[in-house]
C-alpha cells in the first residue's frame, strides 16, 4: 500500500478567533500594564485595549497580541514572583487569565515554563486551607484544586514522577536553612523539571510539580523560623553574658552590630515569613545572620573565620544592606543608624526597591545550591517506559 499523495492544494489554516483573543488581552491588560508601571518597562501599548473598546478590528487585536508577547519577554521570573506575590491587583481569577495565556502558547521556552510553574503553586497556594497538612496535600486534593485551570486529570502518574517525592524526603531531613540551600536538595528538583521537556506539560505532571512546590515552600517556612528562633535565642544568651554588639559583616550588617537592633529585625522577619513565601525574602541574610550568632556563641567559630574575608569586601555596602533590610522589617519604622535616620522618605523607599530588587534575582529557592545530579531510578527517568 502505497501512502497517499499530498494535495496540490495548500490547507486552509484555521481562522484565529479575535473575539477571544481580545477577551483574554482585556483580562490580561491591567495585570501588564501594572508589571509595566512597577518594573518600568516601556513599551507600545494598543490605544483600543486602553480604552477598553469592545470590538475592536483586526489591527487592534493583532497589536495588543503583539504588546502581551512583547511584555512576556521582557517580563522576567522572579519579577512576576515578586509582583504577584506583593501586590493586591491580581485575584484568582487572573492567574487563571495567566496561566490560560501561558499554557496556550504554542511554543515554551524555559522562562514561560517557570512562569506556569510559579503560577499553578501560586494559585494551589491561595486556595488551600491554612491548616491542610502535608500527607492531606496529596495528588488527588492537589489536582482537585486545580481543576479551574486543568480540568479533570487523570492521577495515574508515570513512574518517572516519583523522583519528586524522593527530593522532598530529602528536604524534609534538612535541619536548617543553610543545610537546604546547599545540601542539593534544589538543584534536584530543578533537574528534574528540566530533564522532563515536554513531559512537564502533561495535566498529571503539572499537578505533582505543584504539589512539589507547595511542599517545598512548607518546608521553606519550618526551616526559617526554625533558623529565626535559633538567633532569637542566640541573642539572648549573648545579653546575658553581657554582649552588646556582633560582628555581622558576613550578613550584610555592620563588624559591630547591636543586638537589641538585630532582635527588632529578627522579630519583623518573624512576622513577614508567616505570609506567603516571597523570593524577596533575605534567605542568604538569614542563614549568614545565624552564621554569625553561632560564631560570636563560640559554636560556629570555624566558619565565622572563613567568613571574615568576604565580610570585609562586602562591609562598604553592610550599611546601606542594614538599613534597607531594616526598613523593610519594620515597615519604615525601625531604628536606624545615624546616615538612614537623616534619610528623607525618597531616599528609603528607594533603598526598599533596591534591595527588593536585588534579593529576587535569584530564582525561588535559588540561593547558591551546590549542583548535584539529579539521579532517580534509571526505569523512572522521563520518556522511559516501564
Amino acid at each position: 500500500m502505497t501512502p497517499s499523495q499530498p494535495s496540490s492544494t495548500q490547507p486552509e489554516l484555521p481562522t484565529p478567533d479575535f473575539a477571544a483573543q481580545w477577551s483574554s488581552a482585556r483580562r490580561l491588560h491591567p495585570i501588564y500594564a501594572e508589571l509595566a508601571r512597577e518594573f518600568v518597562i516601556d513599551t507600545p501599548t494598543c490605544a483600543d485595549l486602553e480604552a477598553g473598546v469592545d470590538s475592536p478590528g483586526r489591527e487592534s487585536v493583532e497589536q495588543a497580541q503583539k504588546w502581551l508577547n512583547d511584555m512576556d519577554e521582557r517580563v522576567q521570573v522572579h519579577q512576576l514572583r515578586q509582583f504577584l506575590q506583593t501586590s493586591l491587583v491580581v485575584e484568582p481569577d487572573g492567574l487563571i487569565a495567566l496561566l490560560q495565556h501561558f499554557l496556550a502558547k504554542a511554543s515554551k521556552s524555559d522562562s514561560v515554563r517557570d512562569k506556569i510553574d510559579f503560577l499553578l503553586v501560586q494559585y494551589f497556594s491561595q486556595g488551600a486551607p491554612t491548616d491542610l497538612d502535608d500527607n492531606g496535600a496529596d495528588v488527588a486534593y492537589v489536582a482537585q484544586g486545580l481543576e479551574p485551570v486543568l480540568g479533570k486529570v487523570d492521577l495515574k502518574a508515570p513512574v518517572w514522577l516519583n523522583g519528586l517525592d524522593r527530593v522532598l524526603d530529602s528536604a524534609r531531613r534538612c535541619r536548617s536553612l543553610d543545610e537546604l540551600l546547599h545540601g542539593g536538595v534544589l538543584e534536584q528538583g530543578r533537574k528534574a523539571k528540566a530533564q522532563a521537556g515536554d513531559l512537564f506539560y502533561l495535566p498529571i505532571a503539572l499537578v505533582a510539580f505543584t504539589r512539589f512546590g507547595y511542599l517545598m515552600r512548607r518546608v521553606f517556612f519550618r526551616l526559617m523560623l526554625a533558623d529565626l528562633n535559633r538567633i532569637l535565642d542566640g541573642l539572648t544568651e549573648l545579653e546575658e553574658k553581657g554582649v552588646e554588639t556582633i560582628d555581622c559583616r558576613r550578613a550584610q550588617f555592620s563588624a559591630q552590630e547591636p543586638i537589641v537592633r538585630l532582635r527588632m529585625i529578627c522579630q519583623s522577619w518573624k512576622v513577614m515569613f508567616q505570609a506567603e513565601y516571597s523570593s524577596g525574602q533575605p534567605l542568604r541574610m538569614l542563614v549568614d545572620l545565624r552564621a554569625s550568632v553561632e560564631g560570636a556563641l563560640g559554636s560556629g567559630s570555624a566558619a565565622e573565620g572563613q567568613g571574615i574575608a568576604a565580610g570585609a569586601a562586602s562591609a562598604a555596602g553592610a550599611p546601606r544592606a542594614a538599613a534597607a533590610v531594616a526598613h523593610i522589617a519594620g515597615g519604615g519604622k525601625t531604628s536606624k543608624p545615624a546616615e538612614a535616620q537623616q534619610a528623607s522618605p525618597a531616599r528609603a523607599a528607594k533603598a526598599k526597591a533596591q534591595f527588593a530588587a536585588a534579593s529576587a534575582e535569584a530564582a525561588e529557592f535559588d540561593v547558591a545550591a551546590a549542583p548535584q545530579e539529579w539521579n532517580p531510578d534509571a526505569e523512572s527517568q522521563p520518556g522511559n517506559k516501564k
